[in-house]
């Protein structure tokens, strides 16, 4: 004969009714429902109970169960869930009660329960306390009630926070220049994605730059000042060197603003290729940066410079091509053709497969296209690519001094 336990899945069981309670509890319903003022309880659950049949056929596995729902109610423990019966005529057995249904008088009884009466009472404390300051936040917190428990203990200083950001907004400073007591920059830092949650609900639209998304914008979706971005080149000729320097890397500001005499301009991906870029008259070889190239886009005085690019030859690096020319269509391209990628045949590697550019492309030359379509379509194998760090040393030195003739 089974046992209660092997039916302990098939009927309500104390356990059972504590697992409903808590699944309530870990998705927030419960405490957005307290945000929201709408109330849960008195509750009601159903009884899950066996069968006619399966009475008469398990009555002493039934009654050990009925035994076990009544010592986890209230009337046995003195706190919990009340059982509501009805009686029952069975042929076999005459006539007897049986569980219907559990109820649950109020959430005092059912925290109990699941232990987590000291938590809502916090909860209760930090939502006040949060509508009091920002009664725009009652929305939030009945969506992230959980979120504001996982926080609990910093949640004062994100309170801080938000009250210094409504009262600053768009403040042109450094994340360490914000002077918030109890508060640093490294707490900002690694809650940024939660903070632009709430002030994205408090501060006003002018206040918020919609084009930043995600954490690493932060600052420029709130109005703080970043870590500049860096633009890094060699000055390949020493009659062009900056008081003696040849080797620099300036904000994007002060290299829009540098008064550079230089006559042509190499841009390369790879650092140790722009390291070793041989001397060449009257040049300069900038450290590319992948996507981040558009951060040349209003580095104006390039407009009237030879620009010579040579990225990788594979769909990126065409991309990359692509996108230089929106903004300098002159741009040339160095060590990107098929002759060069056949030349280091056994030095071929391959493109991550979710990361191919397969996009179109409308400003290659008729050379760079047809090799693009080449990569992008594996005619020449699978996801093949060529790194610009691979190619002979001879191969590239005779392309840079080939490079120098282009008018």
């Amino acid at each position: 004969m089974s046992d209660v336990s092997d039916v302990s899945s098939k009927w309500t069981t104390p356990a059972a009714i504590q697992a409903h309670l808590l699944r309530l509890w870990n998705s927030g319903s419960w405490l957005a429902a307290h945000v929201g003022g709408v109330p849960l309880f008195p509750m009601t659950l159903p009884v899950r109970q066996p069968g006619a049949a399966m009475m008469g056929e398990q009555f002493d596995a039934v009654r050990r169960w009925i035994r076990q729902l009544e010592e986890g109610s209230k009337s046995h423990k003195g706190y919990g869930y009340v059982i509501e019966w009805r009686e029952i005529n069975h042929r076999q057995l005459g006539r007897n009660r049986v569980p219907v249904q559990v109820v649950l008088a109020d959430e005092t009884e059912a925290l109990k329960l699941i232990g987590k009466a000291a938590d809502k009472r916090r909860f209760e404390q930090l939502a006040v306390i949060t509508l009091q300051l920002f009664p725009a936040l009652a929305g939030w917190l009945q969506r992230r009630p959980m979120t504001v428990l996982e926080q609990a203990g910093a949640w004062a200083r994100m309170l801080a926070i938000l009250q210094w950001f409504v009262a600053h907004p768009r403040p042109a400073l450094y994340l360490r220049e914000l002077d918030i007591a109890g508060v640093d920059g490294k707490f900002i830092e690694t809650r940024k994605s939660l903070l632009a949650e709430l002030l994205d609900q408090l501060l006003p639209p002018e206040a918020v730059n919609a084009e930043a998304v995600g954490a690493r914008q932060f600052e420029a979706r709130y109005g703080l000042l970043a870590k500049p971005a860096l633009i890094r080149f060699r000055l390949l000729d020493a009659r062009h060197h900056i008081g003696g320097l040849s080797d620099l890397s300036v904000p994007v500001a002060q290299f829009t603003a540098l008064r550079a005499t230089v006559k042509r301009v190499f841009i390369t991906e790879n650092e140790i290729n722009g390291l070793a870029f041989p001397e060449v008259p009257d040049s300069m070889v900038i450290f590319g940066g992948g996507y981040g190239i558009e951060r040349l886009a209003d580095v104006r005085w390039l407009d009237d410079r030879q620009i010579i690019y040579w990225g990788d030859i594979d769909t990126h690096g065409f991309a990359i091509l692509d996108r230089l020319r929106s903004f300098l269509p002159q741009a040339r391209s160095m060590l990107m053709d098929l002759a060069t990628l056949e030349a280091h045949r056994l030095l071929w590697g391959s493109e991550e497969a979710h990361k191919r550019y397969t996009g179109s492309l409308s400003r290659l030359t008729p050379n760079e296209h047809a090799l693009f379509q080449l990569l992008r379509d594996d005619v020449l194998g699978e996801r093949l690519r060529m790194e610009q760090e691979r190619l002979g040393f001879n191969w590239v030195s005779a392309a840079i001094r080939a490079a120098q003739n282009y008018v």
